[in-house]
């Protein structure tokens, strides 16, 4: 019986692939609608970004982008990245390594909670957060007596933005844990070693590349979340405007280049994430084809840019779309 079933498995992997039997024609129609569908959806309002930028010269860009409140708003953005971006690795991993490695009461629970930020429009993230730290707001009170401020401040915005970008770590790093298993972990704890050591020299090293990848969607995310921190921010010019609260302001007061300038600004910090992004993803698949690097201890994502399968393109990342 044994045998039958792998003559069937061996048979069945040496049967050509319907996707890539397609007629050329096909395959050249597929391609040019995606190279179309993306031009018209991305390369084309990037190009009007930074033409309508640059449409009266370089100088009131310049201008534009050295004005304090433009520079109030980057310095902003940047905070909140580099403070909810490690926030999220710890509990990220934190999160994950407690749903991947244990059996608990409530364990669903806690996986759904983790999603709950896909759900929940952003918007309604800040209301909650304005009802829970807002003057009328359930511990307002206490934080007016005690001169804390949550809302309309630099804290209301590292918390909404933590909120909104928390399960994108998480949630890569889970996947891997779950596809590789804990039996490194498990023999070396057998041999006697730590849980510290077993976390820094097997676990963390095993999911590297899930977490860089849910470190850099977190980040991409975080400077350009609109709607959370709208909501908490209070909208007070050099203060509380991030990058994309500056740039509604500025679109609303006609000032169109300054608008385009930092909106530019802000693409191309997208498009370095992007590049980074790519970069891991390719030395990921590098270091997957030179080494005996299982296949599990990568994301999906990664795993399926380094399969030479005609299959692979057909698997997507379900987060790879927030970013």
């Amino acid at each position: 019986m044994s045998g039958i079933i792998a003559s069937r498995r061996a048979g069945a992997g040496k049967r050509p692939s319907n996707v890539a039997s397609e007629p050329r024609w096909v395959r050249a129609i597929l391609i040019g609608l995606a190279g179309l569908f993306l031009g018209v959806a991305v390369l084309l309002p990037l190009s009007v970004v930074f033409a309508a930028a640059f449409s009266k010269g370089f100088d009131p860009c310049w201008r534009a982008l050295t004005e304090p409140e433009t520079f109030s708003a980057i310095q902003l953005t940047l905070l909140t990245a580099a403070i909810s971006v490690p926030l999220n690795t710890v509990f990220g991993i934190a999160a994950a390594w407690l749903i991947a490695r244990y059996d608990f009461w409530g364990k669903s629970a806690l996986t759904t909670l983790i999603d709950l930020p896909f759900s929940v429009s952003p918007v309604i993230a800040g209301l909650i957060f304005v009802l829970l730290f807002g003057a009328q707001g359930f511990w307002g009170p206490w934080l007016s007596a005690h001169d804390v401020k949550i809302i309309f401040a630099v804290p209301g915005i590292v918390i909404a933005t933590t909120f909104v970008t928390f399960p994108l770590v998480a949630r890569e790093v889970l996947a891997v844990m779950q596809a590789q298993g804990s039996d490194e972990e498990q023999a070396a704890l057998t041999l006697g070693a730590g849980g510290l050591a077993i976390l820094l020299r097997i676990t963390l090293p095993k999911i590297r590349w899930g977490a860089i990848y849910g470190v850099i969607l977190s980040n991409a995310r975080a400077m350009g979340e609109f709607g959370a921190v709208s909501v908490v921010s209070g909208h007070i010019r050099g203060q509380t405007n991030t990058m994309p609260l500056h740039i509604e302001i500025l679109y609303n007061e006609y000032n169109f280049v300054g608008a385009f300038t930092v909106a530019a600004l802000l693409a191309s910090l997208s498009l370095v994430t992007l590049f980074v992004k790519k970069s891991v993803e390719l030395r990921a698949a590098l270091q997957l084809r030179r080494s005996a690097i299982s296949p599990a201890e990568l994301p999906p994502s990664l795993t399926a840019a380094s399969d030479p399968s005609p299959r692979a393109g057909l698997s997507a990342h379900p987060n790879a779309g927030r970013a």
